[in-house]
């Protein structure tokens, strides 16, 4: 099957220019995206030309904008192929790439990863950053992916309409896709390649800041929907509490179950519209909640009384931990149950 590298560029080294010659030669046809690196790389990219097919943005767009450039275009021009991205700092072996392309020609519904060592001598902020995000993913999707960062990535061509629905224009594009393709059932799958820090990696264009911001922030946000269900039901629940001294110990468990049920419509909205947008019927997804939410109201007032009435552990303190139990109870079964998305259905049967 005819093979693709894409290669997304931004104000690359002369090294560049190293890589296509190999990738050529092991039977790739390059596409290259200028990202808008501006005049003075005119004659680098002119260079390029020759040996690939190169596409320009105007000006800077992200990584994430132009993968999908070349993406499109490589769907249109050939749509039967495997695609392999490739960073253009020389930090792919073009055997590395081969082995990638291997693996998604032989599980063409698959996502396949070139996943690094991180055992040996790598620099602090990339052991670092790597670690911390495959284990918020592990956490998020129930999928253990060991180089979550890596730009390295084999797919074949019938899965690029999908990759094109996924959100974001800069690095956390390809947070994004392992995100989605972990949510929709598109099997991931890693095949091992050599570690290479070139310069302790300086070259990078990534912004630890600004590109950190937009990639935990896509993960993260699977839980701020729990949190703020979780502020609206502890802040209801004080203040009830408080109004209802007077009733003694119907007190702790009439506040709770008024304060669950006014929260449980809150994170409701917010997790089907926002976090895991589920096109699924409302009436079917509010049953499975409503079901859900009874089940974790019966067992956190149990809990909450048990605590407060039966230990005299003190009411707001008891609130927390019980909540801390039941939010990692309720998050998980919305996840993997309620707001499951159906396995992606490709092109290739």
């Amino acid at each position: 099957m005819q093979k693709v590298a894409l290669l997304p560029t931004y104000e690359p080294e002369e090294r560049f220019l190293d890589q296509l010659p190999e990738l050529r030669q092991a039977g790739f046809n390059c596409v290259v995206v200028d990202d808008g690196s501006g005049e003075q790389y005119a004659a680098v990219f002119a260079r390029a030309a020759r040996l690939a097919v190169v596409l320009t943005h105007g000006k800077n767009r992200g990584k994430g904008a132009a993968l999908k450039t070349g993406l499109r275009y490589i769907a249109e021009t050939c749509p039967v192929c495997v695609v392999v991205t490739v960073d253009a700092d020389g930090q792919h072996a073009t055997a590395d790439a081969l082995r990638v392309a291997l693996d998604a020609e032989t599980h063409p519904q698959a996502l396949c990863l070139g996943c690094r060592d991180f055992s040996g001598k790598v620099p602090a902020r990339s052991r670092f950053g790597n670690d911390l995000t495959r284990r918020v993913f592990k956490a998020s999707t129930g999928v253990f992916v060991s180089d979550t960062q890596t730009g390295l990535r084999g797919f074949d061509a019938a899965l690029i309409p999908y990759l094109l629905t996924v959100g974001g224009e800069r690095y956390e594009y390809e947070m994004n896709m392992l995100l989605s393709c972990a949510r929709m059932g598109v099997p991931i799958r890693e095949t091992a390649i050599g570690t290479v820090y070139i310069d302790g990696n300086a070259h990078s264009h990534f912004h630890v800041l600004r590109d950190s911001f937009l990639i935990y922030g896509e993960i993260f946000k699977f839980a701020a929907s729990s949190l703020t269900g979780f502020a609206v039901d502890y802040s209801l629940y004080s203040l009830l509490v408080l109004l209802t001294a007077g009733l003694g110990a119907a007190s702790v468990p009439l506040s709770n179950v008024t304060a669950r049920l006014v929260s449980a419509a809150v994170n409701f909205t917010m997790n089907k519209k926002l976090v895991f947008r589920s096109d699924a019927s409302a009436l079917r997804t509010g049953a499975q909640y409503f079901l859900l939410a009874v089940c974790i109201l019966a067992g956190n007032t149990l809990l909450l009384s048990w605590l407060v009435n039966g230990l005299g552990v003190n009411r707001f303190a008891g609130k927390l931990v019980t909540e801390l139990t039941f939010f990692t109870l309720s998050y998980f079964a919305q996840k993997f149950l309620i707001f499951k998305k159906p396995a992606h259905k490709g092109a290739i049967q």
